[in-house]
């Protein structure tokens, strides 16, 4: 009995020990707001707004909600996706993933001098995806919502043929043209916070629940959430709203907001939101990323986010796992473009192909310069990542001899066009020179200007949450130290807009299309931290 009893309480030690393991957020890291998340099957799947770069709409695949592999980018061709012009931080933002009768559907905004909302459809969610279809309805955040009786309805913030009063709009819609079948109706106007966005719509327990972002997109962000016997409405807003925002906590998580609400695989509920990880001074650098966030329903039919409306860095509840083989891991280390590109690689705006290329030297990635450079509101030559981590060495082994004075190439730390720090190489005449500066708004400075010999040199960054420092090994194992600059500069608080440090490997003619191709024989990312 005594043994059987001991036994007993082993197991139950144990189940207490796994079931408090936890998890960590975010659980993706780095540049990736605007989580939208379904289940199918075991299968989850999310995706990420993506803005000016292309491909755009990351998506990734996960078992466990923990441990994610991006399988593709939703919109990969020019003729889904044309970022001609977009200016930063326009582009495509805050889309919704939904899986209806085996097609999986995606909706999203379009800022491009304008908005405009439409959604692509596939079969496989690692796509291909369909072109888009428009939808006649105004607004940013697009989302869709199927109901039990096969009507479909699409909802955004906004709805410029009706009001731009700022609220969730909604009209039914024909799934397969896009055509709007009723009138814009306004649903509800938020909780009482600023830009009401980010809507979702679900169905649970007899009602109509509509959830939004509200806040600001900053450091009051928060969510909030109504609910309806009718899809129609009227809303009543939850009497504590709002249901999850770090606001006013010393929490080393901020921003929380922009959420989607889901039911995990084995029955329980779960939230996954943006937030961010202020890096330096209250300056958060690499982005808002993706947070995984427990819920509850309470006796009153309310969601309950995290006991007490607020998430965590380190989350104690450790989501439902999946038993079966678990593939998904993250990557890092060396590209050494022996093989085509992950799926993590991106461009500014739509590429040149022209200018690209895997194949002129084997085992190399060429890059040729363009009139365009990194200032411009264009698509200059440039294959970047999101930084994902606040200490990490970054480096790539560079061969490159420009025959004139204008031609560039290196690597760029990148936040937008007017806020970047670059480590290239150019020439005076027939002499080499490594170069480090920085682009602050009207601010142009080159601080650091060093001969070195022709033949392959090493760029090498080590990052922290408040400094880049850069150096170079040349061809004859001379190491030159260039300088450190600092963080804050690059970060949403000083440079604006909704995106993160990309670290790109560029090349540029300033003005001129370049004569000679710079060839990367490697890239490599390694976090010190994790």
């Amino acid at each position: 009995m005594k043994k059987k009893l001991l036994s007993t309480l082993l197991i139950s030690h144990i189940v207490l020990l796994i079931h408090a393991q936890g998890y960590n957020n975010p659980i993706i890291p780095g540049f990736y707001p605007d989580p939208s998340i379904c289940l199918v099957g075991k299968d989850y799947y999310l995706v990420n707004s993506s803005f000016e770069f292309f491909p755009g709409i990351p998506i990734w695949h996960s078992y466990d909600l923990v441990h994610w592999k991006q399988i593709g980018n939703v919109l990969n061709r020019f003729s889904q996706l044309d970022l001609r012009r977009v200016k930063k931080s326009d582009g495509l933002g805050a889309a919704t993933i939904r899986y209806h009768n085996g097609t999986y559907y995606l909706a999203v905004t379009e800022s491009n001098h304008g908005f405009k909302n439409f959604f692509v459809t596939a079969t496989n969610p690692a796509g291909p995806w369909s072109d888009p279809i428009q939808v006649d309805q105004g607004g940013i955040d697009a989302s869709m919502f199927f109901d039990d009786d096969g009507k479909v309805y699409f909802q955004t913030n906004r709805a410029h043929q009706f009001s731009d009063e700022r609220a969730i709009y909604q009209s039914e819609i024909d799934v397969k043209s896009g055509k709007r079948l009723t009138e814009i109706k306004q649903l509800w106007k938020g909780s009482g916070g600023s830009y009401v966005e980010g809507p979702h719509i679900y169905k649970h327990a007899g009602f109509y629940y509509c959830l939004t972002a509200e806040g600001g997109t900053s450091y009051g962000h928060s969510v909030a959430i109504a609910r309806s016997k009718s899809i129609w409405g009227p809303y009543q807003g939850c009497p504590f709203n709002p249901i999850l925002t770090n606001r006013m906590s010393y929490s080393g998580l901020q921003g929380t907001g922009h959420a989607d609400l889901f039911q995990g695989n084995d029955g329980s509920w779960w939230m996954v939101h943006l937030g961010f990880r202020p890096a330096v001074d209250g300056v958060h650098t690499i982005g808002r990323e993706t947070c995984l966030t427990p819920v509850e329903w309470n006796s009153d039919g309310w969601p309950v986010v995290n006991t007490i409306g607020m998430a965590d860095l380190e989350e104690k509840i450790s989501p439902p796992k999946y038993n079966g083989t678990n593939e998904l891991a993250e990557v890092y280390g060396t590209t050494n473009f022996d093989k085509p590109l992950g799926f993590e690689w991106v461009f500014i705006r739509n590429p040149d192909s022209a200018n690209y290329s895997l194949k002129q030297r084997s085992g190399f990635l060429s890059l040729k310069g363009s009139v365009f450079t990194l200032d411009s509101v264009a698509s200059p030559t440039f294959l970047g990542i999101r930084q994902r981590h606040f200490n990490v060495k970054i480096s790539s082994t560079l061969n490159y001899l420009p025959q004139n004075q204008n031609e560039e190439a290196g690597i760029t730390v990148y936040m937008c066009p007017f806020f970047h720090y670059d480590c290239y190489v150019t020439a005076q005449g027939k002499q080499k020179f490594i170069n480090l500066r920085y682009t602050l708004e009207s601010i142009k400075q080159v601080c650091a200007h060093i001969p070195i010999a022709n033949g392959a040199i090493k760029i090498v960054i080590n990052t922290s949450k408040t400094s880049y420092n850069f150096s170079v090994t040349d061809s004859a194992g001379v190491k030159h130290s260039l300088g450190t600059l600092p963080s804050r500069f690059l970060g949403t608080e000083v440079a604006g807009g909704f995106t993160g440090i990309m670290i790109g490997l560029y090349a540029t003619g300033n003005g001129k299309n370049s004569t000679s191709n710079a060839f990367f024989d490697d890239f490599e990312y390694s976090p010190i931290d994790k």
